[in-house]
């Protein structure tokens, strides 16, 4: 993945406009833009910021080993999901979502198992609720 993506990704997962990054950059979004284009190069002070504001390492910027997964889901993203990164790096990504579903399962299992106690305890609260005298 190359640097520009990886920054536009890095914005995008933080739900980020372009104007909100080049105000944090003290830029123009035009330039803002132009780096997210690979259009324009990144001298260090440059780079040191970008890691500044997303609280990452220069070298995690740098880097393009292919093994880098970024994926961006999110309420705020709209319907699309984006993902960045090689087949490797998404088949972990897909077995950790597989897990969360489980677990998710889980919980509405247990979920149902509360609203049906909920609903025995009202029935029992009416049934107090008519031998009471008036």
């Amino acid at each position: 993945m190359a640097v520009s993506d990886k920054i536009r990704a890095l914005r995008e997962l933080n739900n980020w406009s372009q104007e909100e990054m080049a105000e944090r950059m003290h830029i123009s979004k035009s330039s803002y833009s132009r780096l997210e284009r690979d259009e324009s190069k990144l001298d260090l002070s440059k780079l040191e910021k970008l890691a500044a504001i997303f609280k990452v390492d220069i070298a995690e910027l740098l880097t393009s080993d292919g093994k880098g997964l970024i994926c961006l889901i999110g309420e705020n993203i709209g319907s699309n999901s984006n993902y960045y990164g090689n087949a490797e790096g998404l088949s972990v990504e897909i077995e950790k979502l597989k897990l969360s579903l489980e677990h998710t399962q889980e919980l509405l299992k247990y979920k149902d198992q509360i609203i049906s106690q909920k609903d025995n305890e009202i029935a029992a609260l009416k049934r107090l609720v008519e031998v009471l005298p008036k």
